[in-house]
């Protein structure tokens, strides 16, 4: 007879395998990323029409803009065949389900939420490139002869939940010599 579960315990388990207990905010992470994210881009396009307005100067170092991105991050790669952008479709996909994975595996709270970013913001990237044959990016920032590459919600999520995944790292290398310390002062 397999493991038993309590209440919410079943919720949390994959065939008899408790998943940690961060995956709840993990997964809160990358929807409120996927959500704000489509919610922007449509409104860009749609309400605020940003495509027959054109560039919008909000303050003197940052524009709205409307760039279709069919690249890679930051327009790498850019590339609109029908190959290349399913195989840059496929790539994020099986990238989000490894993603999932470690989200399930991960020992903390900190990672399980930075992955979470970085899932739906690959997801809000996908919706574009199957909606719209192209990612839409339409932050800009610039000061005189410096500028960054116009990116979105999605990109920002994910930069951020890479940053905290570097941070969750160096926090755990701190942690784990203590705990090992701790560990071999008790035999």
């Amino acid at each position: 007879m397999g493991p038993r579960f309590r209440g919410d315990d079943a919720a949390f388990c994959i065939r008899g395998h408790a998943m940690n207990p961060h995956v709840r905010p993990g997964v809160i992470a990358a929807v409120a990323v996927l959500a704000l994210d489509q919610a922007s881009k449509l409104w860009l396009l749609f309400v605020f029409d940003i495509a027959r307005r054109g560039a919008v100067k909000v303050t003197p170092f940052f524009d709205l803009v409307l760039a279709w991105n069919v690249g890679i991050s930051f327009g790498w790669f850019q590339n609109d065949s029908q190959l290349a952008q399913i195989s840059l479709m496929i790539i994020k996909a099986v990238a989000v389900i490894v993603l999932a994975i470690w989200m399930a595996r991960s020992r903390t709270l900190l990672a399980t939420i930075a992955l979470g970013l970085i899932i739906g913001g690959a997801i809000g990237n996908v919706i574009d490139r199957l909606r719209l044959g192209g990612v839409v990016d339409f932050l800009y920032f610039h000061a005189g002869a410096w500028y960054w590459p116009a990116f979105n919600f999605a990109d920002s999520a994910i930069c951020l939940g890479v940053a905290a995944m570097l941070l969750d790292g160096l926090l755990s290398r701190r942690v784990a010599p203590q705990a090992k310390g701790r560990e071999d002062l008790s035999r």
